[in-house]
Formats: structure tokens, sequence, C-alpha cells
């Protein structure tokens, strides 16, 4: 992949590799500078909250990390960057929401992994205009557990997936495909500080273990159309964060406006966390 790009907005070649792989990576969002700052602000926050996770599986940690878009001025300022929504419009078009957000930090030798898995089976989301914008705050490179992608498999069907809640894998209810999947056409989406890579909701995608000693730190931004709706009896919380929305089917809430956490900013966090809860993971799960 060449890094020469330096516009966000996808052009005809790129957007027709997406539509038919299923992914674009890498995409230039941030200078060095930028990402420095950011990936310091989330180590004070992962430090912070690291007490009250002890004792948890990593999917529960994981979990914890989830829509802090409605916590921190910074970190809304990420998910509603120009040129990552520049990026997102090229596939998705003009009106975007922010449906979830996922903070995805893999310190040196940490055993937690991502089986492969098809977002699409879970997340309810009808049509599937939907795509995740993974935005690197560090190198993310094979050594330390990139994200990996099955080229041209949001294309066919959903496939059985199993719940294992195996104690490493981050993934809500521990899924993996229960059928064979050919890792020999996998693509390591490998991205320096500042990257951006997108992928579909449908495609098969996971990652493995950090085997080396870097740390890798990435956010996972879900971004919808507003003519999505999804399964689920709680109406979600997002952020609508370019264009219009002409539908009402999300309840639309104001960003944060600080960049310290205040009471009100803690509730609407803990609510828009219970409602995802409530509408993609089963009942009696232990990330409950």
């Amino acid at each position: 992949m060449t890094r020469s790009r330096s516009s966000s907005k996808l052009g005809a070649q790129q957007r027709l590799q997406y539509r038919e792989k299923g992914y674009y990576y890498p995409i230039r969002v941030f200078e060095p500078s930028a990402v420095e700052k950011l990936r310091a602000r989330f180590l004070d926050y992962l430090a912070h909250n690291r007490p009250s996770l002890i004792g948890l599986p990593p999917r529960d940690h994981y979990f914890v990390l989830s829509q802090t878009q409605f916590l921190l001025r910074w970190i809304y300022r990420i998910v509603s960057h120009p040129k990552v929504l520049d990026a997102v419009e090229s596939v998705l078009g003009p009106n975007i929401i922010v449906w979830s957000t996922q903070w995805f930090p893999k310190m040196p030798g940490d055993k937690a992994y991502v089986s492969w898995h098809q977002d699409a089976t879970y997340w309810g989301l009808h049509p599937p205009h939907a795509t995740t914008g993974w935005i690197a705050l560090s190198e993310s490179c094979v050594e330390n557990g990139c994200m990996r992608v099955v080229p041209g498999t949001h294309k066919g069907p959903s496939l059985p997936q199993v719940e294992r809640y195996a104690w490493d894998n981050v993934l809500s209810r521990g899924q993996e495909i229960s059928v064979e999947v050919d890792e020999s056409r996998a693509v390591n989406m490998a991205l320096q500080p500042g990257e951006m890579s997108l992928h579909h909701i449908g495609i098969i995608h996971g990652s493995n273990p950090n085997r080396s000693d870097k740390p890798r730190i990435g956010i996972a931004v879900r971004y919808i159309s507003p003519e999505v709706v999804q399964d689920g009896a709680a109406r979600q919380m997002v952020l609508l964060v370019r264009g219009k929305d002409d539908f009402g089917h999300f309840e639309l809430v104001e960003p944060p406006q600080d960049d310290v956490i205040s009471d009100e900013d803690t509730a609407v966090h803990r609510e828009a966390l219970r409602r995802l809860r409530s509408n993609i993971m089963p009942e009696g799960s232990s990330a409950r």
C-alpha cells in the first residue's frame, strides 16, 4: 500500500477497492505531533481506570473502554475530525453518525486476541450502511497484533459463529467463526501512528496477541448512515458528526464540552453503555 496520498478522501480506485475487497488502508488522518499528545492522554485515562479492571476478563476491560466519545472532548475530536470524516464520507455519503466506539490497547506481551468474526452477525444494523474506522495512535504491525481481514468476505453470506467466552478473547461473547477460514488469504492491515483503516461491517476480521515489546493502541469508530435501523428494544445513543438525520432512529446526544469528565458526562456514558449492552450482548453474559 502506498503512503503518499495527502488527502484523506478516497479516490475512485480506492472506493472501488473498498467496495470489492471490503477494506481500505492506510489513510493519514493525524500528524505525528498530534498523535503523541492523544496517545499520552489515552494512557492517562487507561491508568486512571485500570484499578477497577483488576481480575476481570479482557472482554470486560474492552467493554469499559467503549463509548468514551460521550466522556471527553478530546475523544470526540478524534471521531469527528474532518480528515477522518472525509474518508468515511467517501464510503457512506454526507450524513454520518458515530454509532459506537471502542479502544483496543494491547500492551507488550498481552495475550488478548480477537477471533475471526463478522460484526454484522451481532450488531443488528439494517441496511448494513456501516463502516469501522480503526485509528492508530501507535504503530500497529504484525508483531504487536494488527488487525487482519479476509478480502471480499463481506460479499458472501454471514457464516456460523459459536460463543466460547475464551478468557483472552476480547469479543463480547467470545464469538468466533465455526467453519474453516482460509488464513492464507488474510491481509495484515499494518498502520503507522496517525493512520486509519476502513473496513466493512460484513468482512471477516480479527487480530493476534501482542508478541512484541511495542504497545498497540488504537480506537475503532463505528460509523453509520442515518437510515440504518438497529435491532433491539433500547434506542441507542449516538453522535451526529456530519450532515443531517432525517430518520430519527437513534437518540442524538450532544458531545462532551470539556476534557474534564463531569457528572453529566458520566451519566450519559453509563446510559450509552447500558443501551449498547442490552442490544448486542446476551442475558447473563459476564460482560453484562
